[in-house]
């Protein structure tokens, strides 16, 4: 019997959701806020990173969390590995030297 391969998908509109192990091409049973149930990966994805829930062409934004956190450099068919060869982050830097409650910088003295 094979193990079943499980992935994380956080809000049900991200469009990708999280490996929870190494994942192999096959079906992967989708946890946390999602109306997929599954999806089949058709490469290996890495513990921890991406795994695409839907084809995607470039230039569409990757949702996480609910929000952009990057878009896409090229097709990503859905199933398939997401990470920096194929996505460019939209990371705002400066946001996490940000207070989370007030939204004034941590890391600037003022006197």
């Amino acid at each position: 019997m094979e193990k079943e391969q499980k992935a994380f998908q956080i809000v049900d509109t991200d469009n990708v959701a999280t490996a929870l192990e190494g994942i192999l091409p096959g079906i992967v049973s989708l946890l946390g806020d999602t109306s997929l149930g599954e999806i089949t990966a058709v490469t290996d994805v890495p513990k921890g990173h991406k795994i695409s829930l839907k084809d995607m062409e470039a230039g569409e934004d990757i949702k996480k969390y609910g929000i952009r956190i990057g878009k896409a450099t090229q097709a990503i068919k859905a199933g398939e590995w997401v990470h920096l060869h194929n996505i460019h982050s939209v990371y705002d830097e400066r946001s996490s030297h940000l207070d989370v409650f007030t939204g004034a910088p941590k890391d600037t003295k003022y006197e």
